[in-house]
């Protein structure tokens, strides 16, 4: 076995503890990673809490993280020491059900096995997340990180990049259609930047107009106020495809009503109970979808598209030595808009510390400017916040059927 140190939550504990854990010597088609930053999804959040109440023991968080390969198993053919990797949800599946031989391996009917608090399919050891120096994963399962991505911002791709550019993709989105994001944090900025980039008109739906400039900053064309009876009512029935990213419990209804016919609302961030009006979906042929991250087909799809276009998260990065601090942050919502922990170097002050990085010993928030729109026919007149105009919208695809499995009931990664 090899020894790494890691960020483990014993059961019951109040703050993550500083240890040392085991991964697995090198199979044939293994990649041994360092891990150099670990984005902190709010995933992390609700597993560390145990809102779910299936927990058995200890857990090391982390599945949205990037890294360089130190090691290789004798027939691994695609990647060298050296190499740039990003790892994402899922680390093995079954390889034969349709659903992976289709490239969904996130919806295995095995069930995927997950970065963190699954058990490895072949010994059923635990498996330990990204929040540690190395991760031990099959070849298959890690994807090359496109050069020019900054590592520290790509990290938050491979689970909020990927869970947004799903549903995105699956309605068909591209130059001319009407998209709305509810909800701006750290799955909804990454929303509004794929759908930017894919061509759409972007809306994004907030219950005040406060976060106005931080939508325009990411290409949004106007912020809809749903707080506002008169706004709404005239965004019936506008975006072929409205994502929810809310992680709070709310009214789904009302996004449901800015859905154009035959369009789609995909709910990302809340999975609790939300009642339904169906005569919603009913009047206007809408379909009702979500997104269970992606599997290695269309994430490698989404690491090329981001690459291409420069599109990374917006993130605040943090030595590892802080995980306590950024999880209290996280919690309290203070952040703008997604966690990495720097894994670089480790120390055992869990605050105010600092680690030494290119950029200096101290925290950096990274924001990337906005992706160009492909050339498209010029956009209609901008939609101020609070501002009605003309419903209308362009026609969304089917969205794919969406197997169940086991998850925590909220993703927790928008903010409304």
């Amino acid at each position: 076995m090899r020894s790494t140190p890691a960020w483990q939550h014993p059961l019951g504990a109040p703050a993550l503890e500083r240890v040392t854990i085991e991964r697995r010597e090198l199979r044939a088609d293994d990649l041994a990673v360092r891990v150099e930053y670990c984005g902190v999804c709010h995933s992390d959040l609700h597993q560390v809490n145990d809102i779910a109440g299936r927990r058995t023991g200890p857990l090391v968080p982390g599945h949205e993280f990037v890294g360089t390969v130190t090691e290789t198993g004798a027939d691994v053919t695609g990647f060298a020491p050296g190499d740039k990797v990003a790892i994402g949800t899922i680390v093995d599946s079954c390889g034969t059900c349709p659903m992976c031989r289709a490239g969904r391996e996130n919806y295995c009917a095995e069930f995927p096995t997950v970065t963190y608090g699954a058990a490895d399919r072949v010994d059923g050891l635990p498996t330990h997340g990204g929040y540690s120096r190395e991760y031990v994963l099959r070849e298959k399962f890690a994807h090359p990180l496109p050069a020019g991505l900054d590592p520290a911002a790509a990290a938050p791709l491979m689970c909020a990049g990927i869970t947004v550019w799903e549903p995105l993709r699956a309605a068909g989105v591209g130059p001319g259609s009407k998209v709305a994001v509810a909800g701006l944090g750290g799955l909804g900025h990454l929303g509004v930047k794929l759908a930017v980039a894919l061509g759409a008109e972007v809306t994004v739906l907030s219950r005040t107009p406060d976060k106005a400039a931080d939508a325009a900053k990411l290409g949004a064309l106007a912020l809809l106020v749903t707080d506002d009876e008169a706004a709404m009512t005239a965004a019936r029935g506008r975006f072929g495809l409205v994502l929810d990213t809310i992680s709070a419990p709310h009214d789904v209804n009302r996004m449901l009503s800015t859905v154009a016919v035959d369009g789609t609302l995909s709910v990302l961030g809340f999975f609790g109970e939300a009642p339904v009006q169906l005569m919603g979906l009913l009047l206007g042929a809408r379909k009702l979808s979500s997104s269970a991250t992606g599997g290695l087909a269309e994430t490698a799809r989404m690491l090329e598209f981001c690459g291409a276009h420069g599109i990374t998260a917006d993130v605040e990065v943090l030595p590892s030595a802080r995980v306590n601090e950024v999880l209290e942050r996280l919690e309290r919502g203070d952040v703008r808009y997604r966690f990495v922990l720097d894994s670089r170097t480790w120390t055992r002050s869990t605050r105010g510390s600092s680690e030494a990085t290119p950029g200096g010993a101290r925290p950096v928030r990274a924001r990337a400017a906005p992706t160009p729109l492909p050339a498209r026919a010029p956009p209609p007149p901008r939609l101020p916040p609070l501002t009605p105009r003309a419903a209308g919208a362009a026609t969304a695809g089917p969205p794919p059927s969406w197997p169940r499995g086991p998850g925590p009931g909220s993703r927790g990664r928008g903010r409304v």
